[in-house]
């Protein structure tokens, strides 16, 4: 006995289509009960699996990976803004037009760049899914050529020896809180990346040995890279200490010593000392420590790269450059510091 529902909401006729289809699956073998009631499971399983659910889920393996906290916040903030438009959705019956529109609305703030971003995570939480068995099909790979190709912009950097030498005297000027020119100072001297310095802790910088080791998971390539300390940086740090040294970050905000150094603050410095962002950046110091070193022709190319903590791309060539070029670096760092106070002292 099976019932399909009750006269009238159903009709005869498809009373009848319906025990057609049960005596067919009886004649092969099979329970029309027990068919439907794995079926209505598999609709409230599937009604369960939504992308809000595997994106928590895709988030949770990333952090059992050992992932940097910094990139899971950043994937969780551009994953929030897909969570929004169809996080309720069902994944195995997400269609790659309903992406599109997500995608779409990030575009039309002009953050194109995000919005590439956005599809590539997508469709990394959705490959997760396929491997979990929520769906069969990654509808992402439709998206290709839909979304419009951000243009590349090198970070602005101060190439100009001349050029140089006065924006290191308008930071020795700078009449803003004291840790912001200290680190000013300090990128100028050790070129990291500026999220690098900002998050740094006390406990990373061996004075007596002269070395800052930054902690993999706060690098770009995610492994160790340790900085020689010049005289110079050293007595910055010192005066820092000095400052800021009752707690556990090198630039705390001047708000919360817990908390770290806002990555706008050294933009702002800049702006105020009158670089604007097509003159200077923050990162920029990089590029103009990379070009000044280099035109130099004092030093092995390698060991510039290494110094900006650059992995080689090629993998068979990686595989011969496990050299940090150390004793190098840590001359080139003596170079640089004393190239630096050269030009801020040259005037005219």
């Amino acid at each position: 006995m099976l019932a399909f529902g009750g006269y009238p909401d159903l009709p005869l006729a498809k009373a009848r289509k319906e025990r057609e289809l049960a005596r067919e699956m009886i004649a092969e073998g099979k329970d029309p009960g027990a068919e439907k009631q794995a079926d209505r499971e598999r609709r409230l399983k599937e009604r369960d699996q939504t992308f809000a659910r595997l994106t928590d889920d895709y988030l949770a393996k990333q952090a059992r990976n050992g992932r940097a906290t910094s990139t899971l916040k950043k994937n969780r903030w551009v994953l929030d803004m897909a969570c929004a438009e169809f996080g309720d959705v069902p994944v195995a019956e997400l269609k790659a037009a309903q992406i599109l529109k997500a995608l779409k609305k990030v575009e039309a703030r002009g953050t194109f760049e995000t919005a590439r971003r956005l599809k590539t995570v997508i469709g990394s939480v959705i490959r997760y899914g396929i491997s979990c068995g929520w769906l069969d099909a990654d509808p992402t790979p439709a998206l290709r050529g839909a979304l419009t190709r951000p243009v590349r912009k090198s970070h602005a950097a101060i190439t100009d020896p001349k050029t140089l030498g006065g924006l290191l005297r308008a930071i020795d000027d700078f009449q803003g809180q004291t840790t912001t020119k200290l680190g000013l100072q300090l990128l100028a001297l050790l070129y990291p990346r500026p999220g690098e310095l900002r998050l740094a802790r006390w406990q990373e910088f061996d004075f007596k040995k002269a070395v800052w080791t930054i902690p993999a998971e706060r690098t770009k390539m995610r492994r160790p890279h340790r900085v020689p300390l010049p005289h110079a940086a050293l007595e910055i740090l010192k005066e820092l200490k000095a400052l800021t040294g009752h707690g556990e970050l090198v630039l705390p905000s001047i708000r919360s010593s817990k908390a770290p150094m806002s990555d706008a603050t050294f933009t702002a410095a800049l702006r105020r000392m009158g670089y604007d962002g097509d003159e200077m950046t923050a990162y920029g110091f990089r590029a103009t420590f990379s070009t000044l070193a280099n035109e130099s022709g004092l030093w092995n190319p390698d060991a510039i790269e290494r110094a900006l903590a650059h992995v080689e791309g090629n993998a068979v060539r990686a595989a011969y450059a496990r050299s940090e070029f150390w004793d190098e670096r840590v001359r080139m760092a003596g170079w640089w510091a004393e190239f630096l106070d050269d030009l801020k002292n040259a005037r005219n």
